[in-house]
C-alpha cells in the first residue's frame, strides 16, 4: 500500500475593495499594497483588476492551521484598507458596479491576457476561492481529479455569492460562473486516462504558443502548475470566513475519502460531463433553492438530504483530518442559505423599508463588509 498523501491545504481568495462609506468599488492604492506586502510578503498580491486584491495562505497541515492563516490574512487586509477609508468584501460580484468603469493591473501577464481576451477580459469583475490539497503522486492526482468532478456542483451550490450584476438581480446564484465561462479552457475538467494525457494535452498548446503553461488551463478543478496539489477552483468567493473554511474542509475530506476507497479497490462511479454539467447548471442557477440530480438513484435530491449523505461518506476522513466541526457546518449553510440567498434577503428588506435601487444595493455591500469581518477575532 502506498503512503497516504499529505492532504495539506492552501487557500487563495480574491477580494473586492470598496469605499467604506458609499460601498462603491475603489482601486487599491499603491500605499495600501505596500503596507500589506510589508506585513504579508508574497501572501498578498494585486489581481487582474485594480479594485481587486488576492491572498494565499501558507501551506497548512490541517484545517485549524488554515483557518488561523486565513483569519490573519483577512484581518490584516481589513486593517490596512481601513486606513484608506476602504473595506474588503469577499463576494463573487459587486452588486452594483459596472465592469466598464474598471481598469486592469499593469502587469505583463495581465496585459497579455487583456490583449488576448479583449472584451471578455474587461468583464472579469469577479472573485473566486481556490483550494489546494497536497497530493504528491501525479498519477493519483489525475485519478482523484476524475472522481472528484462529481462533487464540484455541490460546492458551487453551497458557495454561490453572485446574484447581482450591474444593479440587476440575475436570477442566478453564481453569475460569476457564467462570466468566467467566456474564457477558453474553463468548466468541468475532462476525464483523463493518466498524467501523461494531461501533459500531452497541455504541452501541445504550450508548444504552439497558445498558452504559456498549464496555469492558463482554468478548469473548475485542475492539477496545479506550481505545486504538487489538486486545485479546486469552482467556488464563488465566500463572504464569511467560516464558510470558506467549510468549503476547504469538505474538499480535503472528500479527496481523502476517494483515496481511501482506492486503497480498498473501490472508486466513485464516473459520469460524463454532459450529466455533471446539468448539475453544474442547477447549482449556478438555483444554488441551494433546488436540489441536484442523484444519477445513481435516478432522482433529484434536496440539499439537506445530500448534505447528510455527504457527511456520512466523509465522516471517517474528517475524524482522521481533525476537521469534523468544520465539515459539520455544511448543515448550517444548507439550513440558513448561501450568500446569494442572504444578499437577496438584505435587498428585499431594504426595498421594503423604502430604499431606492442604489440604497438597497448599498445595504447589500454593507452586509458583505460585515460578513467579511465575522469570526476574525476568534481562535482557530
Amino acid at each position: 500500500m502506498s503512503a497516504e498523501p499529505a492532504f495539506s491545504l492552501g487557500i487563495e481568495e480574491e477580494y473586492l475593495l470598496v469605499e467604506a462609506e458609499t460601498g462603491a468599488l475603489a482601486d487599491a492604492p499603491d500605499a495600501l499594497m505596500q503596507a500589506c506586502k510589508a506585513e504579508l510578503a508574497d501572501q498578498v498580491s494585486p489581481e487582474f483588476l485594480r479594485c481587486q486584491i488576492e491572498i494565499g495562505t501558507p501551506v497548512s497541515a490541517d484545517i485549524a492551521e488554515a483557518r488561523a492563516h486565513l483569519a490573519r490574512l483577512r484581518a490584516t487586509i481589513a486593517h490596512h484598507a481601513a486606513e484608506f477609508g476602504l473595506a474588503p468584501i469577499s463576494a463573487a460580484c459587486h452588486p452594483l458596479a459596472d465592469w466598464r468603469d474598471q481598469d486592469h493591473t499593469d502587469k505583463a501577464r495581465y496585459n497579455r491576457l487583456s490583449q488576448e481576451m479583449r472584451g471578455m477580459a474587461r468583464r472579469m469583475l469577479i472573485c473566486g476561492m481556490h483550494v489546494h490539497v497536497g497530493i504528491e503522486d501525479q498519477a493519483l492526482r489525475i485519478d482523484l481529479m476524475n472522481q472528484f468532478r462529481y462533487f464540484l456542483p455541490h460546492l458551487l451550490a453551497l458557495s454561490g455569492s453572485s446574484p447581482f450584476w450591474q444593479g440587476e438581480d440575475t436570477g442566478l446564484a453564481s453569475y460569476r460562473t457564467t462570466v468566467f465561462s467566456g474564457y477558453p479552457r474553463t468548466g468541468l475538467p475532462p476525464e483523463l486516462t493518466d498524467w501523461s494525457a494531461f501533459e500531452r494535452a497541455t504541452g501541445a498548446l504550450v508548444d504552439l504558443g497558445v498558452i504559456e503553461d498549464s496555469s492558463e488551463v482554468w478548469w473548475d478543478l485542475r492539477p496545479s502548475a506550481k505545486f504538487p496539489t489538486l486545485e479546486a477552483r469552482i467556488c464563488d468567493a465566500c463572504p464569511r470566513l467560516l464558510d470558506s473554511i467549510t468549503m476547504a474542509a469538505l474538499i480535503q475530506a472528500t479527496l481523502r475519502m476517494l483515496w481511501r476507497l482506492s486503497r480498498r479497490n473501490m472508486r466513485w462511479r464516473q459520469y460524463d460531463n454532459f450529466l455533471l454539467g446539468e448539475n453544474r447548471w442547477r447549482a449556478l442557477r438555483h444554488g441551494l433553492d433546488k436540489g441536484l440530480i442523484d444519477f445513481g438513484g435516478g432522482r433529484i435530491k434536496p440539499h439537506d438530504e445530500l448534505a447528510e449523505e455527504w457527511l456520512a461518506l466523509i465522516s471517517e476522513d474528517a475524524d482522521h483530518l481533525g476537521s469534523q466541526p468544520s465539515v459539520a457546518r455544511l448543515r448550517e449553510i444548507v439550513a440558513q442559505g448561501n450568500s446569494a440567498q442572504r444578499q437577496r434577503a438584505v435587498h428585499v428588506a431594504a426595498t421594503s423599508a423604502g430604499a431606492n435601487r442604489e440604497e438597497a444595493h448599498r445595504a447589500v455591500v454593507t452586509h458583505l463588509i460585515s460578513e467579511f469581518r465575522e469570526a476574525l477575532d476568534e481562535g482557530p
